[in-house]
């Protein structure tokens, strides 16, 4: 009787952890080694793992600050992701001109920027009431044309010597700085998400954002913090993707807009928010990362890519069903 009983709990279980998008970005993860290696021997070696874990760090530390932005829920999302990238490169370039006295500063004056485009994100969307869509796509213009005016698409800055040896040089056993940054960045978000009030408030606001006010909790202000995070975690990738690739363009950061939201979704994090976390993020960043490198692998360019990773979003958008499914 206790062996019937258990056994369709068991059952269920297994295929409870095998729905887990956790668990599934990581067996899509292996897949993807292994088919990159039949199609191209030495893909899933040491040093090129390393090379895809740096570029995922990359695209992970973007999808940090979009995964707090949709964990808001009301259909929160951050386009201008791209933007504050770009910018903050541009802005780190010019600053640290090939020097390492100027890292300090750059740093200091991304994160300002970041949080500015931030700031005026989350007052658009929650004081004006404008749509996140709306606001973010908005700003990601004004971006794009301010840099446009500034550069016009010249190369500008130069990233100094010692980012550049932090973000692809061995720094501690054997792993690049940027890929330590990225797992204490990971720490940070599950302490802040699982440990803080600033953690339930989010979770709270994303499932019930009426409920939430009904309870005296600060949701304008919390919705604005989340803005003001994702675009300092922008800059923050902004930085780190100067010390990657030595120059700054002005349209260098568009490549993580849709990948960013991407990985958060299929991490485990619906768009209608309230639900998730970051540690299916950094595996989902890990899945694109490995598909864009398979993709390139194959010889398909970067329109293809786009149609690729376009057509995974609208497929984990019908797999999920908007949340449906991870809220059962």
């Amino acid at each position: 009787m206790s062996t019937m009983d258990q056994t369709p709990r068991s059952r269920f279980s297994v295929i409870d952890i095998v729905k887990t998008p956790l668990v599934v970005a990581v067996a899509l993860i292996v897949f993807l080694l292994f088919l990159g290696e039949y199609l191209s021997p030495g893909f899933a070696s040491g040093q090129q793992i390393l090379r895809l874990l740096i570029v995922a760090a990359l695209m992970g530390i973007v999808a940090a600050g979009q995964n707090l932005v949709i964990l808001g829920g009301r259909e929160g999302i951050d386009l201008s992701v791209g933007g504050v990238v770009s910018l903050a490169a541009i802005i780190a370039g010019n600053l640290m001109a090939g020097e390492n006295s100027g890292i300090v500063l750059a740093i200091v004056g991304c994160l300002a920027a970041g949080a500015l485009v931030g700031l005026i994100n989350g007052i658009g969307v929650t004081l004006l009431r404008i749509p996140p869509l709306v606001m973010t796509l908005g700003m990601l213009g004004v971006l794009q044309g301010l840099l446009v005016v500034i550069r016009n698409g010249i190369p500008s800055g130069r990233a100094a010597p010692g980012l550049s040896q932090f973000v692809t040089q061995p720094f501690l056993l054997g792993l690049p700085g940027i890929i330590w940054l990225w797992i204490v960045i990971g720490i940070c978000m599950a302490f802040l998400l699982g440990r803080t009030m600033i953690g339930y408030r989010i979770y709270a606001i994303g499932s019930n954002e009426q409920a939430a006010f009904m309870a005296g909790m600060p949701v304008k202000t919390t919705r604005i913090l989340l803005f003001v995070l994702s675009g300092m975690f922008a800059a923050v990738a902004g930085i780190c993707l100067l010390g990657y690739s030595g120059s700054s363009f002005a349209n260098v950061g568009e490549q993580y807009m849709l990948p960013s939201i991407i990985a958060v979704v299929f991490g485990g994090t619906p768009l209608s928010g309230g639900k998730g976390g970051y540690t299916g993020t950094m595996a989902g960043a890990i899945l694109l990362t490995v598909l864009q490198s398979i993709l390139t692998t194959i010889n398909i360019d970067e329109s293809g890519r786009q149609m690729v990773f376009g057509a995974t979003l609208l497929l984990l958008m019908l797999f999920y069903g908007r949340g449906k499914a991870l809220r059962a």
